[in-house]
C-alpha cells in the first residue's frame, strides 16, 4: 500500500492551511525542491539573544524565553536537513555553555516554563539539576553534526555534561522512549566508540524486550510504536523491528491520514492553535516516513 497522488495532494493543502511556518518550509524543502535557507530563516525567528531557542518552537512549551528541549528541537531541525548553520550554531554553544547546571547536564525544562501555557507534563519545581532528557540527544546531536569539539572553547562545558550523561545512561528508564531516545543518540555520535559501543549493546537489551518497543499497530494511549522508533530504515532501532511489523505499522498509518488530509496527534492538546501547529508538524513527519520507506507514489 501507497499514498497515493490525491491523498498526497490533501496532505500538502493541510500542511499550506495548518502548519506554522517552520513546518511549511520544511514540507517545501523535503518536497517541492525547496532550498536550505528558508527552513533556517524559519528557524532563527526561535533563536533568543541569548543564543537558546524558545517561543513555542517546542509547542507544548509557550514560554518565549530559551528552553533546553527547544535547542533539542532545533539541531533536530539542522540535522533534518543536512546543515550545520555557523550562526545558529555557535548562539547555541554560547546558551548552552551557560545553562548547565552543577554537575553537568541540563535541566529538562526551565523553570520560567511555569510562566506562560504549557502541558501538564512539563510543570516545573525545581531546575536546578540536568536530567538526561535532552541533555543526552543534544550532546549527541552536536557531535554529529560536528558542531563542537573535545578541546578548545566548548571542550570544558561538553566534556563535563558528556560525563554527566555516562553517568546517567544505568539510570535511564529502560522501557521510556524517551530516555531511550536520548541514550542512543548520544551513544551513537559520542567520539568514544569502544565505550559507547559497550553501552549500545545493554540498550540493546532494553530495546529487545517485550512492550519496549510497541508492535501492535492500533495500540491508543500516548505509546511509541515501530514507526517512532524508526522512523526511516536507517533509525538505531530498525535492526531489532522485522520489515513484515514496519510494513504493517505503515499500512495502517496510511489508514490512519484524516479527512481534512493531517495527521492527528495521540496526547491531549492546549488550544487549537496549539492542536493545528502540531498536527502540522505531525503530518510533515508522517510524510518523511512514508517518503524514507518507499510508499509515496
Amino acid at each position: 500500500m501507497k499514498l497515493d497522488r490525491s491523498q498526497f495532494i490533501k496532505a500538502r493543502e493541510f500542511v499550506y492551511a495548518n502548519a506554522r511556518l517552520l513546518d511549511r518550509r520544511r514540507f517545501e524543502y523535503h518536497f517541492e525542491q525547496g532550498k536550505a535557507h528558508p527552513v533556517l530563516d524559519a528557524l532563527r525567528a526561535y533563536q533568543n539573544s541569548d543564543g537558546g531557542f524558545g517561543s513555542a518552537l517546542e509547542p507544548d512549551i509557550r514560554t518565549p524565553c530559551s528552553q533546553p528541549v527547544a535547542v533539542e528541537c532545533a539541531l533536530a531541525v539542522l540535522d533534518e536537513i543536512g546543515v550545520a548553520d555557523p550562526g545558529i550554531l555557535s548562539g547555541i554553544r554560547t546558551y548552552l555553555g551557560q545553562a548547565e547546571r552543577e554537575g553537568g547536564g541540563f535541566p529538562r525544562a526551565a523553570i520560567d516554563v511555569n510562566d506562560y501555557p504549557h502541558a501538564p507534563w512539563w510543570d516545573t519545581t525545581d531546575d536546578n539539576a540536568g536530567s538526561l532528557n535532552p541533555t543526552g540527544r543534544i550532546l549527541g546531536l552536536l557531535y554529529k553534526l560536528k558542531a563542537v569539539s573535545d578541546d578548545g572553547e566548548d571542550g570544558g562545558w561538553m566534556n563535563r555534561n558528556a560525563d554527566f550523561v555516562w553517568s546517567r545512561i544505568s539510570l535511564a528508564d529502560k522501557t521510556d522512549y524517551h530516555d531511550v531516545i536520548q541514550c542512543i543518540t548520544f551513544l551513537e555520535y559520542v567520539p568514544d566508540r569502544q565505550r559507547a559501543e559497550a553501552e549500545l549493546k545493554k540498550v540493546d537489551e532494553w530495546l529487545r524486550k517485550p512492550g519496549t518497543i510497541e508492535l501492535d499497530p492500533d495500540a491508543s494511549g500516548y505509546v511509541h510504536k515501530v514507526l517512532d522508533w524508526a522512523p526511516s530504515p536507517e533509525s538505531y532501532a530498525k535492526k531489532w523491528i522485522s520489515d513484515e511489523a514496519v510494513g504493517r505499522h505503515l499500512d495502517v498509518l496510511i489508514g490512519q491520514q484524516q479527512e481534512d488530509g493531517g495527521w492527528g496527534m495521540s496526547f491531549p492538546a492546549l488550544s487549537r492553535g496549539n492542536e493545528a501547529e502540531w498536527r502540522g508538524l505531525i503530518t510533515v513527519d508522517r510524510l518523511l516516513t512514508l517518503k524514507a520507506y518507499g510508499r509515496l507514489e
